[in-house]
């Protein structure tokens, strides 16, 4: 069950017992949807993704994966993908009714993974996977690991250069003026910024730079949880993204049962960060259309 902290504030209890923190915005009434953050992020990621469900009357819940912000760090560094999606999962029936989860990247494959675990068994009402497939693209997987491990062990100086960093590997986006956002994300010790997650979290893979999550799940299981899923399916992908292409969202698209798809145009992999009111837009219009009266 979850425990209030705050009107802001809850915790889940994952599959280990691990403390999962969360914020919380919305009528306590409302529809629930869980937001689940991608590799190497947090529950502020989501900052006006929840402010926005929360306004139209969700019950919206956006959680920090184990490992990851003040969620517990893993205490065996068990850090694979069904650990994730049974914290998903746990998560899930935590809720008085079965919540919409909107998974972006590790978020998105764990909701995946953990929804299609259950047929049948009605863990989700509607799942929206954010730039992510059961296939993705192998040089997209490699830019990622190799961006999350290049400071993992030294940190950063100042957030300049944390802002370079991410500058350097979303071009696209424009580099933020106001740096304070970035607190979020890192933790502070020893006179320097450092991701705000375990580092085991990516140190424990077994192969390097080149290697995440999604790389590490067994041939055919992720597909084999798409073909099993029973609720409404959105992919959102962004189309600058090289992690997944419309392929990949195409294929996807062919395995579910209900399923549709939202490009967006000017967006990369982390399409809420680099179009947040497109994407924003495209989540309220398909919960308020799949659940008609309910937001």
């Amino acid at each position: 069950m979850t425990a209030a902290l705050s009107d802001a504030d809850v915790t889940f209890e994952g599959r280990d017992g691990n403390r999962l923190a969360a914020s919380a915005a919305g009528p306590t009434d409302g529809r629930p949807v869980v937001l689940l953050h991608g590799g190497g992020q947090t529950r502020h990621s989501w900052a006006t993704t929840l402010s926005s469900l929360g306004a139209r009357g969700w019950r919206v819940y956006s959680v920090d994966l184990r490992g990851h912000g003040d969620s517990d760090w893993a205490k065996d560094g068990d850090y694979s993908l069904d650990a994730f999606a049974a914290d998903v999962s746990a998560v899930a029936r935590a809720l008085d009714e079965p919540p919409a989860l909107v998974g972006a990247s590790l978020g998105g494959l764990s909701s995946l993974l953990a929804t299609g675990s259950h047929p049948g068994g009605g863990l989700a009402s509607a799942l929206v996977l954010v730039d992510v497939a059961p296939r993705i693209e192998e040089a997209g997987r490699q830019r990622v690991g190799r961006f999350m491990l290049e400071h993992v062990s030294d940190g950063f100086g100042s957030l300049d250069e944390v802002a370079d960093a991410i500058a350097a590997y979303n071009p696209h986006r424009p580099r933020p003026k106001d740096l304070s956002g970035l607190r979020k994300n890192l933790r502070y010790r020893d006179r320097r910024w450092f991701w705000h997650w375990d580092p085991q979290f990516m140190v424990g893979l077994r192969g390097g730079p080149d290697e995440t999550r999604s790389s590490l799940a067994p041939p055919g299981v992720l597909e084999a949880a798409a073909r099993a899923v029973d609720c409404p399916v959105l992919i959102v992908r962004g189309r600058q993204s090289d992690l997944l292409s419309e392929d990949g969202a195409r294929e996807m698209l062919e395995m579910v049962r209900e399923g549709e798809m939202v490009d967006v145009a000017g967006a990369g992999h982390m399409v809420a960060g680099d179009r947040n009111d497109a994407f924003n837009d495209s989540v309220v219009e398909f919960l308020a259309r799949r659940f008609a009266g309910a937001a």
